[in-house]
This record gives structure tokens, sequence and C-alpha cells, in this order.
């Protein structure tokens, strides 16, 4: 299974995944995705004044789970991943930092499923 390949994402999460998103092309693209898994923030406008809150935690609660815990134990060598979460938390935080990992997970989820292999983690495969 091609998002096996993702770092963080085992067998289980992996299944998750598979089980509760189903069939991708359902989303039009993967910040649909990522809206309906409910890891986007709250966006209340009003003129020219803009709120932006926690996540919305609307939709699937498994896929939003297992995004999160993919996060969260993302492995050292996986370093574009590190690196990123590390800029995050230095500015925001350490929980607001794995949120931002999960999306893009998810994300790579996404293309994965959809089709069948992830162009991002292609270099990677390259140099090793």
């Amino acid at each position: 299974m091609e998002i096996q390949r993702i770092p963080g994402v085992g067998p289980v999460l992996a299944a998750v995944f598979v089980a509760e998103i189903g069939e991708p092309s359902r989303f039009t693209d993967a910040a649909h995705l990522v809206s309906w898994a409910g890891l986007t923030p709250k966006h209340r406008k009003s003129d020219t004044k803009v709120h932006r809150g926690p996540i919305t935690k609307q939709g699937s609660g498994p896929v939003r789970w297992a995004a999160i815990e993919a996060a969260q134990k993302v492995p050292a060598s996986a370093g574009w991943l590190v690196s990123s979460r590390a800029r995050i938390a230095e500015r925001r935080g350490r929980n607001i930092a794995t949120v931002a990992v999960a999306r893009k997970l998810l994300t790579l989820v996404y293309y994965g499923l959809r089709d069948g292999h992830i162009r991002a983690l292609a270099p990677a495969r390259a140099a090793a």
C-alpha cells in the first residue's frame, strides 16, 4: 500500500485512512479532504475583520485521530516534515505544529489513494 510509505503511517493507520476515506474521487482536491476531516481552522469574516479559531473538528473523527497520531510519530529521518514541524512549533507552539503536519500528511494520503503513488516522496526514494 502506497500510503504506508508516508513517514509515521503504519499498517493500522493506513487501514483507518482507507476504510474511513473510501473512494478519494469524492473529494475534488486534498484541501476538501482535510476540511472534511476537521483539520482546518475556523474562519469567520465580517467586512475587513477576520477571526481564525481552533480547528473545526467537523467530519470524521477517526481520520482526524489517525492524522494526528501519524504527525506525532513522524521519525527524525523524515527531514522536511520534522523541520517544518520544528519551525512552526517555534513560532506557534507544539500542538499547532502537530495539526499543521497532520494536514500535510493527510494531503499526502489523498494523493496516495487517488493516484497510487506520491510524487513528494519520489526524491527520497531516488536518493536512497
